[in-house]
């Protein structure tokens, strides 16, 4: 079995091996048509459950025949231009070939004596990407697994700098579209039920600066103490910004930690159009960064950054065994004691590799073609009598809903939508997805690939509209 370990004696057969699994993705890649084929789990569940784990196959070339009936066939290929539904990026070719690199050397990002330039490497990432927002000089930061850990560790910061000896008393402020998790992390974080405090939204899905004004003066009012104000810029579910300057008025008013959640809108920050639209995010204590959303990174790719660096002590816990106090005093850079995590991967790399070869502009120019597509696609949508549309996009996302000319009844809308939404992803011909808005269902546009055309978006929205159509004829002919 030493045959298989990757070292000097192997590195012919490593070669091969990885050779003959990109030859086949790329050969898949360049064959698919279709975003998904539309397979149920009732259909693939039997092909992995008689895989008996206990019984190897003893060849890579067997184990990748396998894998192409249990999963490259039936995948959701995000590089598909009517893959619209979620935060998924396709990811760019300098990034893939950094994870390709980072798996194989294995370097683990909690320690110096485990990563060396690894270490140096994450860390020069993190000061261009403060720089990019404008934290100031004293900035630091650490990568993280995603959105969700990113806002945990913020959050936790928060908490610590709160300084109170009263958990029940701290109150978090979010509006009522933000990221769950910042809801899940109050739970972690061992604060009460009512620790967030939802702040309404305006029209265009905006925090209401007024509303929090308010809150924030009840909260004061009734001798609690604002421990954080969770500003989105990127909602998950309409793209929407909410207005960081006044928010960050308000929280140096209050006395209150400003975390900016960015993990969608981060791309704003390489944009060569669009990056006013996240002006005052230098403001925040903290920021939540996704580069796997849209920087086109491969999951996992995020870091959450700080204004003072001496706030991640709070995440800092010394083990003789790894990262001792003597080290501090001997200048070893060790990421761990800025980490939730221990073990760490270097998803740094893959960011690393994509600057080097495409540079901050290319990214840019990415993200900047999907969201002026969102705002083609925002036009069409308006237009066209069969469908409402909720908000115009501040970034790639577009909420929409078919509205039939012969019916009125709300909830029928509903069904006929969901249909739709179930049909198209059956059909393995786009993929779109869903929400509610007033507890009525709607469905949803994610745009971050940049070959998605505007007859893309037309295309879509016909089928919606078909198998909408389908659902109530089918339903008046149930009915009748």
């Amino acid at each position: 079995m030493r045959s298989h370990l990757l070292n000097d004696t192997t590195a012919e057969q490593y070669r091969r091996s990885v050779t003959d699994g990109v030859e086949r993705v790329a050969a898949k890649l360049a064959a698919t048509d279709r975003p998904f084929t539309g397979i149920t789990v009732d259909a693939l569940s039997p092909r992995i459950d008689e895989i008996d784990l206990d019984q190897p196959l003893h060849d890579t070339g067997a184990v990748l025949d396998e894998l192409e009936d249990v999963y490259l066939r039936d995948a959701i290929y995000f590089h598909h231009p009517r893959y619209l539904a979620h935060l998924n990026c396709p990811v760019v070719i300098p990034a893939v070939l950094g994870e390709a690199v980072l798996s194989a050397v294995n370097s683990s990002l909690d320690t110096w004596d485990q990563s060396a330039g690894g270490t140096l490497i994450e860390r020069k990432l993190i000061d261009w990407t403060t720089e990019r927002i404008g934290l100031g000089p004293a900035a630091d930061g650490v990568f993280t697994s995603g959105g969700t850990q990113s806002n945990l560790q913020a959050l936790l910061l928060a908490r610590e700098e709160a300084k109170t000896d009263s958990l029940a008393k701290l109150r978090i402020f979010a509006s009522e579209v933000s990221h769950f998790s910042v809801k899940k992390s109050a739970k972690l974080l061992g604060l009460g039920q009512d620790a967030v405090v939802s702040i309404p939204v305006d029209h265009d899905k905006r925090m209401q600066t007024v509303a929090l004004a308010r809150e924030l003066e009840r909260c004061a009012k009734d001798g609690l103490v604002p421990m954080a104000v969770v500003a989105t810029a990127g909602t998950t579910d309409f793209g929407s910004i909410d207005p960081l300057p006044e928010i960050a008025e308000l929280c140096e008013q209050f006395g209150t930690w400003m975390h900016v959640d960015a993990a969608y809108g981060c791309g704003l920050l390489a944009s060569l159009k669009h990056r006013d639209r996240i002006s005052g995010i230098e403001r925040a204590d903290s920021v939540t960064v996704d580069y796997h959303k849209s920087f086109f990174q491969p999951v996992s790719s995020s870091a959450v950054l700080v204004r003072d660096a001496a706030t991640l002590r709070h995440a800092t816990y010394h083990a003789e065994y790894l990262n001792p106090r003597r080290m501090v005093e001997e200048r070893i850079p060790n990421q761990v004691d800025k980490s939730l995590q221990t073990t760490r991967r270097f998803d740094a790399l893959k960011l690393w590799m994509t600057l080097r070869t495409m540079g901050a502009d290319g990214i840019g120019q990415l993200f900047d073609e999907v969201c002026d597509l969102a705002r083609e696609g925002w036009k069409l949508i308006a237009a066209d009598p069969r469908f409402d549309v909720v908000v115009e996009p501040s970034l790639s996302t577009l909420v929409f809903r078919y509205i039939p000319a012969a019916v009125t009844d709300p909830a029928e809308i509903d069904r006929a939508n969901l249909y739709a939404r179930k049909a198209l992803f059956a059909s393995g011909d786009a993929i779109v997805a869903g929400t509610k808005v007033g507890n009525r269902h709607y469905l949803k546009f994610t745009l971050l690939n940049p070959e998605t055309q505007a007859s893309d978006i037309a295309a879509v929205l016909d089928l919606i509209a078909g198998h909408a159509e389908k659902y109530l004829g089918e339903s008046l002919d149930r009915a009748s």
